[in-house]
């Protein structure tokens, strides 16, 4: 029979930490916790497996697993020593999900599971606190009701705030046991009202209908939306987690919290973290009431007057510190950890590697080496490439002023600034509109994962450092200030006010995420500086990498930014964007409307002191580094004018009638202009135009060799070669001007002809084309579109519909897609290599900046990945990981 439960607790579990594929994160942690011999309260973990076959079944359950999970319920019994469903001593249990990657609040949880009418009197006796039995049997209605029953939550809350009223009081904590007698009775009448039959009282189907939830909650809305966001694939499934339950709300010698090992905004070497005295653990991350701080330090350096755990209960803090080490010890990582003390004893919920924004991962890997706990390659491997991106971007400048109308927790760090709006929905719709937004709310929730993302930041008024909306957004690197308690929002209004100011939707404000300041208006911002610990963990990244990164440029600011952010030369200088500039645009018109190759000749000839220049600055910049210059591309009526106006302006200044101008513009035009007159066809139909684009480009090398001293060898790359024989007319063309700008110079330099490979009949033909070809370069944005028969402007209408549907994992030109596109690549690097061995071989489109593209770009054997100046870093990180998995994978046995 399929093993579909695994037990853990009372220092013994059938799965382990290696297990998280089976068990989820949460199961596995639970059992390698109750193995090591931290306190974990007993249960069993139902495998990802039932998801699958839940999902593949029409949500059933495999046989088998109402016997198993019916002798794991047992097990807990007798480890407890209370039953399930047992009027005199009941057991409760959670019913958490748990996934092999952390979702942290996308899907359902359920607590104090087991109570009913009857239990709810037996808890009350064995506690002898009927006030903390009656407040946990309205916390499982409610959480119940909202998580399995589908009662809105609102509900709820509204009776409670009736309660609150009647009573006279603010605070839940204050309710008696009467008042929440009552509460119950209110809470059982809703689901009766909403559902036309009663809340359930039987703890089995109460039990196997939490099971179901968790299960479905898999494929819930924010679920999907986080996946996606992740790249997490569908098919991993979760885990669910029974647990028995430990309460942190039975009186003052209660409390339950949330930890990390180090300061995950900052990666200090601190312990961190949030507790409540008498409470449950949703009511930390929830902001219902105000969390107080673990540690004296931290209550002190964030100004809170609410007693610390390290002074309320110091010998029970001591004891979290000692798990704080084990735990970090054991997994060589900083951990968030939930935690719960019941009547004076310490039990850990859950450990897993904590979420943290990248400038605490790049600290806590490079002091993690310091420390002697990982290796530089280690440490390499530990932070997400695609996350460095946060600290490549502005910050604010600390010299400009500011209107700072109120503070909060510095909850996730960062700078933004954008328009104000108080609904996540409404967050989606500005952001499509081109807007750049703030999204402001009382709390978040997981449902706001949407709005969540687009945003610029964002700003709450209730919460902790712990709470949803920080987690969410140190996550994503999205800036946060948590908290703000002097802020009032109007949801309604769409306002929020602090003292006199009035702030409306669509007002702008700053947020400093590393300081919780909210900000009137917009800040200007400064430039990073890649130093300390990142410039640390950077210099083991290019120990280890052994591909090489280049960047896509074409101005002297994006050359100088990529060449500051470690790029080892250009991969792709893409010469058309040169040609839009206002003092040259008349002239390449002037070319295009020409009526014989004398008047393309002399337009071009004005046009060549700027192409010449243009390659100066670049090859300056680039101090000897490889420059690779890709001539014309795209389709000449690109630079000609649209409307009747701009061909009168054109027609002016280059001097001929406006219906020559309409003329040559309908001449011009293409039906399909992707696959028409563009790149070498242009070459081959005007050789003119390649022709001066060569001279610019060596009479600029041989300046520059001369004035500096170093060797500039320049790559020149053909566009859009299908056949050998185009290239071969190209380069003639390139060695004719060579052999002229050499003998006018009397200074002779090296340059290489090759070709951009974008083509799936050049990859298949690509040892033909080795013969010419001194290099290939991938363009594979529009290898993408010629395999995929699939524009990339256009896909975006039905992709994600695809994605959906499983037909693609992710968008195709975002992340390369290997079995078709990749294979491709494979072909032409074996084929122009079993031609040319010493061929240079790179890939130049938005993939270069991809971390999963670069690492299949390691696997081929490229010798460089070419991406946009911002993601220099991002593809270095990405290429050293990949050398790293690459040398670990050869060392494995057969």
């Amino acid at each position: 029979m399929s093993k579909w439960v695994y037990t853990f607790g009372d220092g013994k579990a059938e799965g382990s930490a290696e297990m998280r594929n089976l068990l989820g994160g949460k199961g596995a942690n639970l059992a390698e916790m109750s193995t090591i011999g931290v306190p974990v309260p007993p249960g069993f973990t139902i495998s990802t497996e039932v998801c699958t076959y839940y999902y593949t079944n029409g949500d059933t359950y495999p046989a088998g697993l109402t016997d198993q999970v019916e002798t794991a319920v047992k097990g807990i019994e007798a480890t407890i020593g209370a039953g399930f469903g047992d009027a005199v001593n009941p057991l409760l249990v959670s019913v958490r999900s748990g996934a092999r990657a952390s979702m942290p609040g996308m899907m359902d949880t359920v607590l104090n599971l087991g109570l009913n009418d009857e239990t709810v009197i037996g808890l009350a006796t064995r506690a002898s606190d009927e006030r903390f039995a009656y407040d946990s049997y309205r916390r499982f209605i409610q959480m119940y009701s909202d998580v399995v029953l589908g009662v809105e939550h609102h509900l709820f809350e509204d009776a409670l705030d009736d309660v609150k009223r009647d009573a006279g009081v603010s605070q839940d904590t204050e309710l008696t046991a009467a008042n929440l007698r009552d509460l119950v009775g209110r809470y059982k009448k809703i689901v009766a009202e909403e559902l036309g039959k009663p809340f359930p009282q039987d703890v089995k189907d109460q039990l196997w209908g939490a099971i179901g939830a968790v299960f479905g909650s898999w494929m819930n809305q924010r679920a999907i939306t986080y996946r996606r966001l992740h790249g997490i694939p569908e098919s991993w499934g979760t885990a669910v987690t029974v647990q028995s339950m430990v309460f942190g709300n039975m009186g003052e010698d209660c409390a339950t919290g949330v930890a990390f090992s180090r300061d995950p905004s900052t990666g200090e070497d601190a312990f961190y973290g949030e507790y409540l005295v008498n409470a449950q653990g949703e009511d930390v991350v929830a902001g219902i009431r105000t969390p107080q701080h673990l540690t004296i330090k931290g209550k002190t350096k964030h100004g809170s007057n609410l007693p610390a755990m390290e002074e309320v209960m110091p010998k029970l803090f001591d004891d979290l510190c000692k798990i704080r080490t084990i735990l970090e010890a054991h997994y060589k990582d900083m951990q968030d950890m939930e935690f719960t003390i019941q009547q004076g004893k310490l039990w850990m919920l859950q450990t897993r590697n904590g979420k943290r924004t990248v400038r605490a991962s790049v600290k806590i890997a490079v002091d993690m080496v310091s420390e002697g706990v990982l290796t530089k390659e280690e440490a390499v491997l530990r932070v997400e490439p695609q996350a460095l991106d946060q600290l490549l971007h502005p910050t604010l400048d600390p010299k400009a002023p500011r209107k700072i109308l109120a503070k909060g927790l510095p909850a996730s760090p960062g700078a933004a600034s954008g328009k104000v709006v108080f609904t996540a929905d409404d967050a989606e719709v500005w952001v499509k509109n081109g807007e750049k937004v703030i999204l402001a709310r009382a709390e978040t929730s997981p449902e706001d994962i949407g709005g969540m993302h687009v945003s610029e930041g964002v700003l709450t008024t209730r919460g902790g450092m712990t709470s949803h909306a920080a987690v969410v957004a140190r996550g994503m690197g999205t800036p946060c200030v948590a908290g703000a308690g002097e802020i009032r929002i109007d949801g309604k209004a769409k306002v929020m006010r602090v003292r006199d100011v009035t702030v409306a939707e669509g007002d702008v404000i700053t947020l400093d995420g590393s300081t919780g300041e909210v900000i009137l208006g917009e800040v200007p911002t400064i430039q990073p500086e890649m130093t300390g610990d990142f410039a640390t963990l950077m210099s083991w990244v290019d120990e280890v990498r052994t591909m090489k990164v280049r960047t896509n440029a074409e101005t002297p600011l994006d050359a100088s930014t990529a060449r500051n952010f470690g790029a080892e030369g250009i991969g792709l200088c893409r010469t058309e964007h040169m040609f839009f500039d206002p003092k040259r645009i008349v002239s390449m018109r002037e070319m295009i409307l020409a009526r014989n190759e004398a008047g393309r000749r002399a337009a071009l000839a004005k046009l060549l002191p700027y192409q010449r220049q243009d390659f100066v600055d670049l090859f300056t910049i680039m101090k000897g580094l490889p420059v690779t210059v890709r001539l014309l591309d795209p389709p000449l009526h690109e630079f000609l004018p649209n409307t009747e106006a701009e061909q009168e302006e054109v027609a002016q200044a280059s001097g001929i009638d406006a219906a020559t101008v309409r003329a040559t513009v309908l001449q011009l035009h293409e039906s399909n202009p992707m696959l028409g007159h563009r790149g070498c066809r242009l070459g081959v139909t005007y050789p003119e135009i390649y022709e001066m684009q060569a001279r610019a480009i060596l009479e600029a090398a041989v300046e520059v060799s001369k004035a500096s001293g170093e060797s500039v060898v320049p790559e020149i790359m053909i566009p859009l070669v299908m056949d050998k024989t185009e290239l071969d007319m190209m380069k003639a063309v390139i060695d004719a001007v060579a052999k002229d700008v050499f003998a006018k110079s009397g200074m002779t330099l090296e340059y290489k002809v090759g070709t951009m490979i974008e083509l799936p009949r050049a990859a298949l033909r690509a040892g033909q084309i080795a013969e010419t070809a001194e290099f290939f370069s991938f363009g594979t944005n529009d290898l993408t579109q010629t395999t995929l028969g699939m524009s990339r402007d256009d896909a975006g209408s039905f992709l994600e519909i695809y994605r959906q549907k499983g037909v693609v994992e992710t968008d195709p030109f975002a992340t390369l897609d290997q079995e078709g596109v990749g294979e491709l690549v494979k072909i032409a690097a074996e084929r122009g290599r079993a031609t040319r061995p010493e061929i240079k071989l790179g890939i130049c489109g938005e993939h270069g900046g991809d971390p999963a593209s670069v690492a299949f770009c390691q696997t081929v054997g490229l010798d460089y990945v070419s991406c946009s100046p911002y993601r220099v870093p991002i593809a270095r990180l990405a290429a050293a990981q990949a050398a790293i998995r690459q040398k670990a994978k050869a060392k494995q046995p057969a």
